[in-house]
C-alpha cells in the first residue's frame, strides 16, 4: 500500500471550520485530492478522533444524519491503516524518542506502515522527518 500523504485529524476539522476559511480551502482540497486522485488516506485513529470532535467539538455540531454520511463518503474510503500490536509498540518507540505525545507517534507510525513519505497535520513540528516521515503544516 502506498500514497503519496497521510491527513491527520486536524486537517479533517479545518474542513468544516468556517471562522478559518483559508484553512479550511486548503483543508477542503486536500481532501478531494485525497479522494478523486488516491492521493492520500487516514487511519482507524483520525476516524475515531474526527467522529469525536464533530460530536462533541464543533461550533456547529453535525446532525447524526450527516456525521453518517460523512462517515461513510469521506473517512472510510479515506481509511487505510489499521492498527497492530507492533504499531503501538512502535509509537510507543518513537513517543519516547522523539518526546510526541504516543496519540502524534501513531499517526507517523500509521503513516510510515501505509508507505506515505507527508503527513499533513498543522500540530506537530513543521518540515521535522522522522522514520522517513516528513511533518509538513499545510496552513504555513
Amino acid at each position: 500500500m502506498s500514497a503519496k500523504y497521510f491527513l491527520d485529524t486536524n486537517i479533517l476539522v479545518y474542513s468544516f471550520d468556517h471562522a478559518a476559511p483559508d484553512k479550511q480551502k486548503k483543508a477542503v482540497r486536500l481532501i478531494d485530492d485525497a479522494m478523486e486522485h488516491d492521493a492520500g488516506l487516514i487511519s482507524s485513529q483520525v476516524v475515531q478522533e474526527f467522529l469525536n470532535v464533530a460530536i462533541k467539538k464543533f461550533a456547529v455540531k453535525l446532525n447524526r444524519r450527516d456525521i453518517h454520511m460523512y462517515l461513510e463518503d469521506v473517512l472510510l474510503p479515506l481509511c487505510a491503516v489499521y492498527p497492530t500490536a507492533a504499531s503501538y509498540t512502535r509509537a510507543l518507540n518513537m513517543s519516547e524518542e522523539t518526546g510526541f505525545s504516543f496519540y502524534d507517534a501513531l499517526i507517523l507510525v500509521a503513516a510510515g506502515e501505509a508507505g506515505c513519505r507527508v503527513v499533513y497535520s498543522e500540530d506537530m513540528q513543521h518540515d521535522r522527518c522522522i522514520d522517513g516521515v516528513r511533518i509538513i503544516d499545510p496552513f504555513k
